[in-house]
C-alpha cells in the first residue's frame, strides 16, 4: 500500500521524501537514525507547524520520528501523549527496541484501535497469517521477535512489510485533519 501524502503539509512530504516517501521498510530493531538531514529538519520543526488541525499532531510527530528510526525522540513524545495514539506509538517503539513485554503493556492500554480492521486485512494480503478474525497486536509482537532471529528470511520481510503498513495507517490516522 502506497502512503497517500496528498493531505500532508508540503514540509512533511519533503521530509518523508528524504527516505522513501513513507515507503521505507522500518527495521525490526531500532538502532540508528536513517537520515541525518531528516533528523535536523524534525529537530527544528514542531508538531503544530507540521500538522495543523490534525487529529493528533503529537502522534503524527512521534510517527515521523519513528519512521526515521529515532527511538529516543519518538519514545519521549509517545510517553507524554495520553491517548490511544500515544499508547500505540509507545507500543511500536518498544517492539522495535526490542522490549516485547513493554510493547505488550502499551498494546493492552491501546485495546482496539480504529486502524486494526484495515491492518488485519492488509497484513493478510502481505502474507501474514493472523489467527482469529481481528488484528492481534500481541501475536504480531511474537511474529516480529521470531523474524528478528531470522535476518534475510521471508519471515523478516513479511514482518517488515506489515510493520510498514501499520506505520502508514497509524501515521495517516494521526496526521489527517479532524472532521
Amino acid at each position: 500500500m502506497a502512503l497517500d501524502t496528498s493531505f500532508l503539509q508540503p514540509a512533511v512530504t519533503a521530509i518523508l521524501d528524504l527516505d522513501g516517501s513513507g515507503e521505507r521498510l522500518l527495521p525490526l530493531e531500532c538502532k540508528t537514525p536513517s537520515n541525518a538531514e531528516a533528523v535536523a529538519l524534525l529537530e527544528s520543526a514542531g508538531s503544530a507547524q507540521l500538522f495543523p488541525g490534525s487529529r493528533s499532531p503529537e502522534g503524527a510527530m512521534a510517527g515521523l520520528w519513528l519512521y526515521f528510526s529515532c527511538f529516543e525522540q519518538s519514545h519521549a513524545l509517545a510517553q507524554e501523549l495520553p491517548t490511544l495514539e500515544g499508547s500505540y506509538w509507545h507500543a511500536i517503539v518498544h517492539r522495535q527496541e526490542p522490549d516485547d513485554w513493554n510493547s505488550g503493556y502499551w498494546f493492552r492500554r491501546v485495546g482496539a484501535h480504529p486502524v486494526f480492521p484495515e491492518l488485519f486485512d492488509g497484513a493478510r494480503a502481505l502474507g501474514y497469517e493472523p489467527s482469529g478474525s481481528a488484528w492481534d497486536p500481541f501475536a504480531f509482537i511474537e511474529f516480529c521477535a521470531a523474524a528478528r532471529n531470522r535476518p534475510g528470511s521471508a519471515t523478516e520481510r513479511v514482518a517488515r512489510e506489515v510493520q510498514r503498513l501499520e506505520w502508514q495507517l497509524l501515521f495517516a490516522w494521526c496526521a489527517r485533519v479532524r472532521r
